[in-house]
């Protein structure tokens, strides 16, 4: 299989990339979910090529390793805590996701943190991109996103979509 990654540069070539775009948290605690609730918005609003699969991901942690040791570029979809207003989108990548993982807040977070390692060990750690949103609330049982989060759920997605496009991958 031809690689997918400069040995040199350690960057990314389009031709052969298998890519994930990964939805993760818990859909029971309101913006906790908002990664799930991304990929399946990006599932229904739009046609990936092939060689993108998108995946809810949901509180899988460990049991997300086989999936994610299977693509070359991975796109996690996920709230992440940074200290800004609700809403706001991050865009983690090299040392800033290192350094958020290490600040871990949630069980998935803990378990994404822990795959990548794992990942990495065995020599089949994807290029990693981490697209959050400043949750409001983490931590009350509600299936819904909060406002804040319900109206910026639009921007992480047409992000999302952007990161596709860098690919050389964006929707149909």
């Amino acid at each position: 299989m031809p690689k997918t990654r400069d040995e040199n540069m350690g960057e990314l070539r389009p031709e052969k990339l298998r890519v994930l775009i990964l939805g993760v948290g818990n859909l029971l605690l309101g913006d906790e979910g908002v990664g799930v609730h991304a990929v399946r918005k990006l599932e229904e609003e739009h046609a990936f090529p092939p060689e993108v699969r998108l995946l809810d991901g949901g509180t899988l942690g460990l049991r997300l390793m086989e999936c994610m040791e299977e693509c070359d570029f991975l796109l996690v979809l996920d709230a992440v805590r940074g200290g800004q207003s609700p809403g706001t989108l991050y865009r983690l990548e090299g040392e800033a996701l290192r350094s958020s993982l290490g600040k871990a807040e949630s069980i998935h977070q803990v378990d994404l943190a822990d795959t990548l390692i794992l990942c990495e060990l065995s020599g089949k750690r994807p290029h990693t991109v981490v697209l959050g949103l400043e949750p409001e609330n983490i931590t009350d049982a509600r299936p819904e996103l909060s406002p804040a989060l319900e109206t910026a759920l639009p921007k992480m997605c047409a992000a999302a979509v952007e990161e596709m496009r860098r690919l050389g991958l964006g929707p149909l």
